[in-house]
């Protein structure tokens, strides 16, 4: 499942319906973004997250397709919000579920680089100085080529 939405999720509620679809899932494993109030030495007021509709959904469900092929896992939730965001909102959930913890890791790391360098949103932060376009990190990519 792979969802793009201005809307809060609630982790628990997203954990629950993914570990009953499966009496097979031995492993889950989660990872939550949250927009941090700085970056790049600068403090962070706020910040808008855009996409475009239709690509964005296409290049996360590639991502999570590539991992689904990698690694034998039962199945995957991804969330990426959108929109609006304020210092600590949560903007990303990713969520593995294999019937062994390796494949679980490994897969949750894997799409989490990948939707890093590859999924189209751009980042515009609110700072002191004004806003700013978020420009793509050399560590992004960095961690992405070891896949």
């Amino acid at each position: 499942m792979i969802h793009v939405q201005e809307a809060d999720f609630n982790l628990q509620t997203e954990y629950e319906a993914l570990r009953k679809q499966s009496n097979g899932i031995g492993a889950i494993c989660s990872f939550v973004g949250l927009m941090r109030d700085f970056n790049d030495g600068d403090n962070v007021a706020g910040m808008f997250l855009e996409h475009y509709p239709g690509m964005t959904e296409k290049a996360l469900q590639k991502i999570a397709d590539e991992a689904m092929q990698r690694w034998p896992l039962i199945n995957y939730r991804i969330i990426h919000r959108v929109g609006p965001l304020q210092p600590n909102d949560q903007i990303v959930l990713v969520l593995v579920a294999s019937a062994h913890r390796q494949a679980a890791f490994a897969a949750c790391e894997f799409i989490m680089d990948f939707l890093k360098t590859r999924a189209p949103f751009w980042k515009k932060e609110l700072t002191q100085q004004g806003e700013k376009w978020v420009d793509a990190k050399a560590s992004d990519d960095d961690a992405a080529q070891r896949w």
